[in-house]
Formats: C-alpha cells, structure tokens, sequence
C-alpha cells in the first residue's frame, strides 16, 4: 500500500523524534568534550568496500547488504554499518598524513535486510566513533569511557561491560587450527551455513545464534587460550586500565563480534537479558585491507539508536527531551495581527518557545489550545493592548497575572 512505509522502516515525529534529537545532542556534546570530530559519508559506497572490509564471509555481506547496479553498471550496496566508509574517507582525504591519532564520530542512517525485531530495523541509526592511529589499550579505555559515561548521562542502569581478545591474524592460524578440528567432530550437528562457515572462517561459528550451534560452542576452543605474546600482554594492559580506572567488567570469551575487521579486543555493552547495546574493538588490519599500502592501528564502535531508546522505553526512562512553550500570544482582532506576530518573532528571537493562533479561533477557543499545548505563560494582544502598549500576562500554573509593558514582556518571562 503506498500510504505504508517499508517493511523495517520507520518515520520519526513527534515523541520518538524529540527523543532522537536530545540522545544525538548530548552524542555530539559528548563526542566534543574528547575531542572527536564528526564525519558524514555517502549513504552507499562501492560494494567491494564492505567485501574487503566487513567481510565476504560475514553475515552481514552475504545476507544483510542492499545490493544493487547503478546505471554506470557499478556495483553499489547501501552501507551496512559505519566504520568501513570512516576509513575509506580517512583514506582518501589524506588524514593519514595528518597528525595522528585522529578520532571521528558520525550518526548515520545503516541498512541490513534482516527479520525487524525489537530496537532493530532494516533501516537504522548508529553512533559511532573510530579512532585512528593509536595501538595503545589507553585508545580502547578511552571508547569504553565515552561509552560508559553516555550510557549514564541518558539514564540507562542495565548494562554491563564484557570484553574479549580474539587476538591478531598469528595467533589466529592456530586458533582456527584448534576451532575447526573440535568443529569437524561435530559437523553434523551444526547448521548448514555453519558447516560452510567452518571452512571458510571457523571464528564465526561461535556467533552462530542457531540454538544447536550456540550448544556445541559451548566448550569449543576459546580464542584468549591462544594469544601470542604481543595480543597477551595488549589485553593485560586493558584490563589493568580499566581496573585502575574502577570501570568494572567481565572477560566474556564468547564474544568474537560479527564482522571479520576486529583484531585482539572487542567489546560489548549488555544487559541482563544479553541484548548488546552497543559493540566495538579493534581493527589494526582495517586500514591496509581497504588501501593496500599503509597500515594503521584503529579501534572503534558502533551504537543502535533504535534500540537504546528502546531499552530506554523498557526501564522506564524519560528524558527531558523537550522545551516547554514559554508563551502562547493570543491575538484578538484583525488589526492585532501584524503586531501580535512580531511580538512572537521578538521573543523568539531572544530564545524564548514562543506559540501563537493560525486559525482565527475565538479568544476562548485559543486558551484551550494554549492549555492543551501546556504553555507556561499566555498573553491576549488585541487592539487595547497595542494602543496602551500594555498587555496582562498569565502564569497557567499559579494563575497570577502580571501587567506588562508590550516591549518588557521577556523581562516578565526570566
């Protein structure tokens, strides 16, 4: 039906919207105060993009991608998440050569064709942040912090650190080794994409959501059991951080992340029913995929607008997401109009929420409609009012009213 948006799509208005706004300002803010500046990429990017970066055994680029051919005959895809096209533009507009680190934040729109569920839609919003050019755990610390201190500012109490390290891509060779041999012993028992999982990329097996398949991970081989010594002692000095730091957490060994840029740490807010509010780690190889030439340590995150607010709805947190009207201005009488809406345009112009009437209404019918849009203070402005240069305004709480001079009425509001 053309009057129904897409299936996992929806339209921000009202409610939803200011909620939006106010958990994007106080991102922004926050991204600020550690000096991280915002970034915006195209919507779509060239599909071997998120082939070389995501991943072509991810779920993500095999399932999830919108892929399409534009009229060039290229292959384009909607981007799936943030942080691929964060570093083709870091690439591209010469931040390499730029003084290091350099640390970016964007909120955009992603795309995954996937089952919409609860707090994840086909069409989303993520914050993120990538963070270039440093190989110290000190550069995950400090994205665990932004992200621990605006899960607190919002309100949200349900979410708990859990970290991993998943190693680099040495370590890895022998892990595969171990993960796919104990894989092999139970490969009729696993699904079918799992099956062709093991050959390809074992690691992902282990974010198998199948039921059968998460039961036999179970007591597979576990990443942190395979570290070199250089992934080793990089999670050491994590966790001494954050310990040192008194920012709690959990080492969650099944935590691998879904896409196949992560290096030694990962990590992941979640809460205790085990949905993740927000994922992150490193990706020390993401840059040389994508380029070919240079290499540069990352480490970043990313985080569903969706489903933080609607986690927000389910604890019961209402932010103070909207202004209340400082003033309705009634305006009795034809003549009044002009005069009435430059009252409007003043008070505004000095920061002031302002309403007025558009319909003609009856004085009556506007008080109802100021009460409705629970306004603080009203004021009725006809042809007395302009002559006198004078008007009365009402507080709507304590009922009091304050007789004001028509050029005074913002000292009436402060």
């Amino acid at each position: 039906m053309i009057t129904q948006a897409p299936r996992g799509t929806k339209d921000w208005f009202g409610k939803d919207m200011d909620q939006r706004t106010y958990l994007e300002n106080m991102f922004k803010e926050l991204c600020a105060s550690y000096n991280i500046h915002e970034i915006i990429t195209p919507v779509f990017e060239h599909t071997e993009l998120f082939q070389r970066g995501v991943g072509e055994t991810t779920d993500v680029v095999q399932k999830e991608m919108y892929t399409f051919e534009d009229k060039g005959h290229r292959s384009i895809s909607l981007k799936p998440e943030g942080t691929a096209g964060a570093i083709r533009a870091y690439l591209q507009n010469g931040l390499a050569n730029e003084p290091q680190p350099i640390k970016m934040f964007y909120i955009t729109p992603a795309f995954r064709y996937e089952k919409p569920q609860s707090g994840r839609l086909r069409q989303h919003h993520q914050f993120g942040v990538e963070f270039v050019g440093a190989e110290s755990p000190l550069a995950e610390v400090e994205l665990i912090t932004l992200v621990s201190t605006f899960i607190k500012k919002i309100g949200l109490k349900d979410a708990k650190l859990h970290i991993n390290s998943i190693g680099c891509e040495h370590c890895r060779k022998e892990y595969n080794k171990a993960l796919l041999s104990y894989l092999k012993e139970h490969e009729e028992h696993l699904c079918p994409t799992c099956r062709e999982r093991m050959e390809k990329n074992p690691l992902r097996v282990i974010d198998c959501k199948v039921p059968e398949c998460k039961e036999i991970v179970k007591d597979a081989p576990r990443t942190i059991d395979y570290l070199d010594d250089e992934c080793k002692a990089h999670f050491e000095e994590l966790k001494s951080l954050l310990e040192a730091l008194n920012i709690p957490y959990e080492v969650d060994t099944e935590i691998v992340r879904g896409l196949d840029y992560y290096t030694k740490t990962v990590f992941e807010f979640v809460n205790e029913d085990g949905f993740t509010l927000c994922g992150g780690g490193r990706y020390d190889n993401l840059v040389h995929e994508i380029d070919g030439k240079i290499s540069m340590p990352s480490v970043g995150f990313g985080m569903g607008v969706e489903r933080i607010l609607y986690f927000l709805e389910e604890e019961g947190v209402d932010l103070p997401c909207t202004r209340d009207i400082d003033l309705y201005v009634g305006i009795l009488g034809q003549e009044a109009k002009a005069k009435a809406y430059q009252i409007v345009v003043d008070l505004r112009n000095q920061g002031f929420v302002v309403e007025t009437d558009y319909l003609g209404r009856s004085v009556k019918a506007q008080m109802k409609y100021a009460n409705k849009l629970n306004a603080k203070n009203t004021i009725i402005i006809g042809d007395d009012e302009i002559a006198k240069n004078e008007g009365n305004v009402k507080n709507m709480e304590t009922r009091e009213i304050t007789t004001v001079s028509l050029d005074k009425i913002a000292d009436c509001l402060k």
